[in-house]
């Protein structure tokens, strides 16, 4: 019998699937500069919009006492989470899935409902993982154009770089604005680059062949939010556009992981009503950000039972760990922890939003953890010159801004290293 190539073993999905690149581990970077007989000491990690307050003291201690018991196999419906989690939210606790991590319910919303003659509909620079599934899948991924940004900082002050900017717009920042009619403030952002979800012409691209809507809110990496107005009108518009050939009404998964940090805002929208209106919709949130539990993988979809019963037939059985489960269900009863994490990442966007325009830097206002900054250079250059002060970002390029970084809130002391090093960074550039 003649011996095949394993290639022609392989889905054909697979030979242009792209991996995810995650965030440089802290252990990476220590190995690469020993490597090259460079000293670091705190090297830091901005990169992945992990809460540098770390997990609850009560996920920890839960995590102490369970420990003994890993031998076990998990609870696989995670009961106890399931349960105290419904009450919180208000639901039923089988309106609610968990993976690990909500990476995970993401691949299983493609294996359950995408097929290689569907479309799926993203938007530009949008979380990565929602093309990811339909491209695992065969689907089709139609990406649809930000919005234009209608702000730019400049000389303190936020100003609307377009005439059709709302004055919602600028509510939403607590700013004093000037009308844009014709003859606007020139932009310091670069010329066509958008932001934030245009909702309505995403409701505007579906056809027949549509089977989901990925939407985060708010968006990684710009850290922009759509507004309860702007999601009102998406609905709304989807009503009135071809339904696929199943006659429903697409799935809308809306992604909100960073949602516990701009659910203070005050548009910020209650997606949990279009659920409870029988909408089909997937809400997904995480214990990996605010609840500090990056390191332990869990993240849960609500949705309606139906929808939650198609998924759960293919979630793999015992996918959250036991000690997961245990830290998550302790993080539910620490307030105290989420408000030290929100006040922390508002005193720190404050001071990083002073410093880069004392540095001449663009970024964009951000409802997350995390900042968005226009280099005016490559971003992987700027990435790789930090990495050797011992800092740790996101190049942008993968997102479609080359000129781009993205750096997570940190410490006040991590905050003033990256600022010290961005400072050397763009020196050296100048002297250049």
């Amino acid at each position: 019998m003649k011996k095949k190539d394993i290639k022609e073993l392989v889905r054909k999905e697979v030979f242009s699937f792209q991996p995810y690149i995650p965030g440089k581990p802290i252990a990476e970077l220590e190995r690469e500069l020993r490597q090259k007989g460079v000293k670091v000491k705190n090297i830091i990690k901005l990169a992945s919009n992990e809460n540098p307050l770390g997990p609850s003291k009560k996920a920890i201690s839960a995590l102490e006492r369970s420990a003994k018991n890993i031998y076990f196999y998990p609870e696989s419906s995670c009961p106890e989470l399931r349960k105290k989690l419904a009450k919180k939210l208000q639901v039923k606790p089988e309106n609610l899935i968990f993976g690990n991590g909500s990476d995970e319910i993401i691949e299983l919303i493609g294996k359950v409902f995408l097929n290689p003659e569907d479309e799926i509909i993203v938007s530009e620079h949008a979380f990565i993982r929602y093309q990811m599934a339909g491209d695992l899948m065969g689907s089709k991924v139609v990406t649809v154009p930000m919005t234009p940004y209608p702000f730019v900082i400049a000389n303190s002050s936020l100003v609307i770089a377009t005439p059709t900017a709302s004055l919602c717009e600028a509510k939403r920042w607590g700013v004093a604005i000037s009308l844009g009619t014709g003859s606007v403030k020139q932009s310091r952002f670069s010329k066509g680059v958008g932001f934030t979800h245009d909702l309505v012409a995403m409701a505007q691209a579906v056809t027949p062949k549509t089977k989901a809507i990925f939407i985060a809110n708010p968006n990684n990496p710009t850290g922009t939010y759509n507004t309860a107005d702007e999601m009102e009108s998406f609905f709304n518009h989807l009503t009135t556009y071809p339904l696929n050939h199943l006659s429903t009404m697409p799935l809308v998964i809306i992604d909100e992981a960073y949602y516990e940090y701009a659910k203070g805002e005050k548009d910020y929208p209650d997606t949990l009503k279009y659920f409870r209106g029988g909408k089909n919709i997937i809400i997904l949130r995480t214990f990996s950000k605010i609840y500090g539990l990056a390191g332990l993988r869990i993240g849960y979809g609500i949705a309606k039972k139906e929808i939650i019963d198609f998924l759960e037939r293919i979630r793999p059985p015992f996918n959250v760990n036991s000690l997961a489960q245990e830290a998550a269900l302790a993080s539910l009863d620490d307030g105290e922890q989420i408000k030290k994490s929100i006040q922390l990442v508002k005193e720190g966007k404050k001071y990083l939003y002073q410093e880069l325009k004392k540095l001449g830097l663009n970024y964009v206002p951000s409802a997350a953890n995390f900042i968005l900054i226009e280099m005016k250079k490559e971003g992987k250059k700027v990435f790789t010159e930090l990495l050797e002060q011992g800092v740790i970002v996101r190049a942008m390029e993968e997102y479609g801004f080359p000129e781009y970084i993205r750096v997570t809130i940190g410490l006040p002391e991590e905050n003033r290293k990256f600022i010290q090093a961005l400072k050397k960074v763009i020196s050296i550039a100048i002297s250049r």
